[in-house]
């Protein structure tokens, strides 16, 4: 396998009778990690993913699976990847009948893996898909996709609907199935959820990715300082209990946690300022 597992070079897209939602786009990705993509409500991520899989035609450009046009529908792919939509269209049947129909679709379907996950999630395998509720229907669904085994597993705001002990059991299951040889892209605007599990991290606002970066990198440029007053080199700060949460640069190389809601509203409000702190340690 290429290191570059999906590289889409200079697409475009717009939905018809509307103003060009990605122009010029570029993004990489290589096997081995979790990708986190950020972004508020509106900001392309489901349309960029539906991209991804073939779901939606680009106006210029080009994406590459594995090398392979996803806008092809070639059955050699179509089984090397799963979109976890948002959307839960689901078919008037069990879990088990789910799994009886859809499974011999993905040729590395680990049974004892679904199982699991679904006890896990506790949830029963006899229950019609139909009659649960937005949550257990969630939980299902990815717990099949997390079993497929699939190159590439796409995520759409998989904490959406799930309690805590849920979310807890996600990212656990999430973090195991993660391997050298799999792109998974969780898309999500709930940052605090999966902060823990994403990296690299990349942030999409307004049709653009205005940031993609790992957490190491993140981490080594810069630190979270709360304090009662805003520091003066803060590249953001926001009002907090007791005074404020700030970015300030990593000037002493040491090592912190980053908090990706600061980040997240950073990158959105400060986005120059961002870019060119990075650009500055890059060069």
């Amino acid at each position: 396998m290429e290191d570059k597992m999906i590289d889409v070079r200079s697409v475009s897209f717009a939905y018809r009778k509307k103003p060009p939602l990605f122009e010029s786009l570029e993004w990489n990705l290589e096997p081995g990690t979790i990708y986190g993509l950020l972004g508020r409500n509106g900001a392309g991520k489901t349309t960029l993913l539906k991209l991804l899989t073939g779901m939606l035609f680009r106006r210029t450009g080009s994406v590459a699976i594995d090398g392979i046009d996803p806008e092809r529908r070639l059955p050699e792919l179509q089984q090397e990847m799963l979109f976890v939509s948002e959307e839960l269209p689901v078919p008037p049947m069990s879990i088990t009948a789910y799994r009886d129909l859809y499974a011999p679709l993905y040729p590395r379907f680990d049974d004892a893996g679904f199982t699991r996950y679904l006890e896990g999630f506790e949830t029963d395998p006899a229950e019609s898909m139909k009659k649960m509720s937005f949550g257990q229907r969630k939980k299902a669904l990815l717990a099949f996709g997390l079993a497929t085994g699939t190159k590439l597993l796409i995520l759409d705001e998989p904490t959406n609907g799930l309690d805590i002990p849920s979310k807890g059991q996600f990212r656990r299951v999430l973090a195991g199935a993660a391997d050298d040889t799999r792109v998974i892209i969780v898309s999500t605007h709930q940052v605090r959820d999966l902060e823990q599990l994403i990296d690299p991290i990349t942030i999409l606002e307004a049709g653009r990715i205005i940031f993609q970066h790992s957490v190491d990198e993140i981490t080594s440029r810069l630190r979270v300082h709360v304090g009662p007053d805003r520091p003066e080199n803060a590249v953001y700060a926001e009002q907090a209990m007791g005074g404020f949460a700030s970015l300030v640069p990593n000037t002493d190389a040491s090592t912190s946690r980053i908090d990706l809601e600061l980040l997240f509203n950073a990158a959105t409000i400060e986005t120059e300022r961002l870019s060119e702190l990075f650009a500055k340690e890059a060069s």
